[in-house]
């Protein structure tokens, strides 16, 4: 009698914890958060005297927000998007994965991915190890400087990262 009522409290512990494993939370950026990385990045390029697009995607890629500073280029708003979206997509800061590409054949063929872009300026939004969005920058002569910014722009929200 006891045997079967072992075996049927494991059943149930299994379903149960088969059942909660269906569905998942996942933290994502609010649009206020991603707005105080957009414009803290802007103001960092601007500091530094590069006129920038930055745009900031949620972790599945998705557009939250986008600042354009004056003067920006036009191709600065597609190429901020698409490291933002690589950066994203990817869990890593773009730089980074150009500089493996370039070292590594076989990673070489990630610039075939529709959408990634692979130069500097796109960095991975993180709350402790979980990526919840990606910044992009575009615009400042150099993806080693649109990535400053990005960095610049994400220490200044730090403590609403928790």
């Amino acid at each position: 009698m006891r045997k079967p009522l072992v075996t049927a409290l494991v059943l149930a512990a299994a379903a149960a914890t088969a059942s909660a494993q269906a569905v998942r939370t996942e933290r994502n950026m609010s649009l206020d958060l991603a707005n105080q990385i957009a414009a803290a990045t802007v103001a960092a390029c601007t500091a530094g005297g590069y006129a920038v697009t930055a745009t900031v995607v949620d972790r599945a890629g998705s557009i939250r927000a986008v600042q354009r500073a004056d003067n920006a280029g036009p191709h600065t708003l597609g190429a901020s998007y698409e490291k933002a979206f690589t950066s994203a997509s990817a869990k890593n800061n773009t730089l980074a994965m150009m500089e493996g590409a370039q070292k590594n054949p076989a990673a070489a063929n990630l610039v075939h991915i529709p959408g990634f872009l692979l130069l500097g300026g796109g960095v991975p939004v993180k709350v402790g190890n979980e990526t919840i969005g990606a910044v992009g920058v575009g615009g400042a002569p150099g993806g080693h400087l649109d990535e400053q910014c990005a960095v610049a722009a994400l220490d200044k929200v730090k403590d609403l990262l928790k």
